[in-house]
């Protein structure tokens, strides 16, 4: 990365530098669409108030409001936006129209009042509402948290790149990968509210795929969404100096393949400081299959990528903070973040 990690932490206010210790608009700056050390959004406390939208699929009524309640008991005052429970009209995959979803994400975002957003489900649907987003009003904001995962894919890169702002890869609320499940809701309370618990990520899984050890800044998600964002405005240009993480579910190892080839033929993977891989459910042919694929494609970068970290569309999924410095390493099956996700 061409600094060590105690280097990318010396940031003023707890924000942290850019790799190359500059910020965005400086000289010699890397340019935001690298991957870089970002600003941590405060942690929240009983009492604060936060909003759930639903910039992609709709949401089961039932499941948006038990989690609202789940929220209400960790001492949040709990929002909906608007539109969260909308469906598109002749787009049955869409919670709504793309600029009622932009604007329910952007007042929240702008909202003073509001100290976190929490993305009620993935699917479909973020890239068709990016460009509706006003990221000059959006950047006036003060630092907050954005939690989700699958298709907030898209919104965590454009977070990253326009804002520069750190977020959070954890459960989509209003699914089952929140709702119902205890060590899911623990991991992202911990994350969320006493994020100085949770630097160490693992799982009893865990393994060397290519052993090793590097420095990086916490970055990806999922593997769909970052190859379909590849050369689009809000998303990266470059893997170069980060540690990707990477899941999916419902894609056959041909189609991972493809994926996983596009991002080296185009570049976009050349110095990569290493790869931590979650889950892949629901992958044929399976798990044994998919990591002789991934052993195929991604040793030939001469990095370290460790296997079976417990992200993504699992049951009692990791949160993984993202935008922040971390150490991985494969002989101890650990993603030791550098600083706590959370300011």
């Amino acid at each position: 990365m061409g600094e060590s990690v105690a280097e990318a932490l010396d940031g003023p206010g707890g924000a942290q530098e850019p790799a190359g210790g500059r910020r965005p608009g400086s000289g010699g700056d890397p340019g935001p669409r690298t991957v870089r050390a970002l600003t941590r959004p405060p942690r929240l406390r009983e009492g604060d108030r936060v909003r759930l939208v639903a910039p992609c699929s709709p949401v089961p009524a039932p499941q948006l409001d038990a989690a609202a309640e789940v929220l209400r008991d960790w001492g949040l005052e709990v929002e909906l936006a608007p539109h969260v429970r909308d469906r598109h009209p002749l787009l049955p995959y869409l919670a709504g129209a793309d600029r009622d979803r932009a604007a329910d994400l952007q007042e929240a975002w702008c909202d003073p009042d509001v100290r976190a957003v929490f993305c009620a489900r993935g699917g479909d649907g973020a890239h068709r509402m990016l460009d509706l987003l006003d990221f000059d009003a959006m950047r006036r904001a003060a630092p907050k948290a954005l939690i989700g995962f699958s298709d907030i894919t898209a919104l965590h890169e454009a977070f990253a790149v326009e804002l520069g702002m750190a977020t959070v890869h954890g459960p989509v609320v209003g699914t089952r990968y929140f709702v119902g499940d205890a060590a899911a809701q623990h991991e992202l309370h911990t994350t969320l509210f006493t994020p100085e618990r949770r630097t160490v990520l693992t799982s009893p899984g865990a393994h060397a795929l290519v052993p090793g050890r590097a420095e990086g800044v916490t970055f990806g998600g999922n593997l769909s969404l970052l190859n379909d964002g590849l050369a689009t405005p809000h998303s990266r240009l470059s893997a170069s100096g980060g540690i990707l993480v990477l899941e999916d579910v419902n894609e056959d190892a041909a189609r991972i393949d493809r994926m996983l080839t596009h991002l080296l033929r185009t570049g976009w993977m050349d110095g990569v400081a290493g790869i931590a891989l979650g889950t892949w459910t629901d992958c044929p042919p399976g798990p044994e299959a998919v990591s002789d694929l991934m052993r195929d494609r991604l040793a030939p970068l001469g990095v370290p990528v460790l296997a079976g970290l417990e992200f993504g569309h699992c049951a009692a999924q990791l949160t993984v903070p993202l935008g922040v410095p971390a150490v991985l390493d494969t002989g101890e099956g650990t993603l030791a973040l550098a600083v706590p996700g959370l300011e």
